[in-house]
């Protein structure tokens, strides 16, 4: 049962193996139901093959763990026949760790599958409670909106701004009428950050949790968060509850990740990483190399010019994005691929969780080759920079070196 032992590796890696009987006993179970799976047996006959059993989490899990490696579009809904209703919290992270490992091999999951969320209810939470972030920019920037009734926190905005490596960079509690909303979003929209992503509210309390916790921080400007901590946990949830996106977003199997990663190249066009591309200063010097390339008094071919500029684009994206910043370049990149899936962009978040779990396998090949997504800024860069020097024809500077022209459409990370 290869396939069996591969699913405990994914799904259940932190997991305590079973006895040997009990081993022997689940193994005998999930063969009989593929070959259940393979002649077409109905749901009812498919749920007599497998027993769980309320008293042995561990049973459970191991055989949530392997009915996951089972590409069958019968298993989300035997699934959801057999652990669906259980009140356990244990038991329902594992359904839905198993649900989401099986819709990433493409097997269909209906929403009927899906666990049913008892709706929690906060004393006191009022209904027009909303949370908003913005993309999360390349150099770790990013904002946190929370909209709440005056009378739960004083104001009915709280605008956080935060940087992942130094924490809350400002911190301000607002009284904004209809119109000062409007003209608010309005201020955004016109800096180039249109999109906005309504996220859980103990995603966002753990966002401003960590900036808070960050020891480079400064004390003042977090503003009046520290006052308003306990009101904020108590009607936005706690940090804790948010979602695990380590164990939501790169669990691909190899054969997945190897398909989607050179896909990562093209996420440079998509809008919510233009914040990601090199900016002017960092660019610079690439761009005069990829001009000695481009007009370089050798003959080379267009293959050989290609050889160049694709060694050029390895070179800056290991020099702009060195191996010490990955971690976090990788933390910032699963926050995003949690913004595409929140969007409804699922086979774009496939790709940039590929891309992320990549950053965080240095020994997979990587340093051989240039994660692709990496490469892609940098491509990107290159070609807005050339772009925007061929529309302007600036004349060389002194020396024969070109220059960029002053006012660069690149988008600043």
């Amino acid at each position: 049962m290869a396939g069996a032992k591969k699913a405990r590796s994914r799904l259940g890696r932190t997991l305590a193996p079973l006895p040997p009987p009990a081993a022997a006993a689940l193994q005998s179970q999930i063969e009989a139901l593929v070959a259940a799976c393979r002649q077409g047996a109905e749901l009812e006959s498919l749920k007599g093959l497998v027993s769980a059993s309320p008293e042995e989490l561990l049973w459970d899990l191991h055989l949530m763990a392997n009915l996951a490696n089972i590409p069958n579009p019968a298993i989300p809904l035997l699934l959801a026949e057999v652990f669906g209703s259980s009140p356990d919290s244990s038991r329902r992270k594992a359904l839905k760790r198993a649900l989401h490992l099986l819709k990433t091999r493409g097997v269909p999951v209906p929403r009927e599958a899906l666990p049913r969320e008892e709706p929690v209810i906060r004393e006191e939470q009022p209904p027009a409670t909303q949370t908003r972030v913005s993309p999360i920019m390349g150099n770790g920037d990013s904002v946190v909106v929370l909209e709440a009734p005056k009378e739960i926190l004083g104001g009915n905005f709280l605008v956080a701004f935060l940087n992942d490596a130094s924490g809350f960079q400002e911190c301000q509690l607002l009284s904004l009428n209809n119109k000062q909303q409007k003209e608010f979003w309005d201020h955004y929209r016109e800096q180039g950050l249109a999109e906005w992503f309504p996220v859980p509210g103990p995603y966002a309390v753990r966002l401003l949790e960590e900036a808070y916790a960050q020891p480079r921080r400064d004390a003042a400007a977090a503003g009046s968060y520290p006052n308003l901590r306990e009101r904020i946990w108590k009607y936005w949830g706690r940090p804790d509850e948010a979602p695990d996106l380590e164990q939501t977003l790169t669990d691909l199997d190899p054969a997945e990740r190897s398909r989607l990663l050179p896909q990562s190249r093209q996420l440079a066009e998509e809008p919510i990483f233009h914040y990601w591309l090199p900016g002017y200063q960092e660019i610079e010097p690439w761009f005069h190399k990829l001009q000695e390339i481009l007009e370089s008094p050798l003959v080379l071919s267009d293959h050989q010019k290609q050889g160049r500029t694709d060694a050029l684009v390895e070179e800056a994206a290991l020099a702009l994005y060195p191996l010490e910043s990955r971690g976090r370049l990788r933390h910032r990149l699963l926050a995003t691929t949690y913004y595409l899936e929140l969007s409804q962009r699922p086979e774009k978040a496939r790709i940039a969780g590929a891309a992320a779990a990549a950053l965080g396998d240095p020994q997979g090949g990587i340093l051989a080759r240039e994660n692709p997504f990496l490469t892609g800024l940098v491509s990107a860069a290159l070609m807005l920079a050339l772009e925007d020097f061929r529309k302007t024809r600036e004349a060389p500077a002194p020396g024969g070196l070109l220059t960029l022209p002053g006012k660069s459409g690149l988008i600043r990370r």
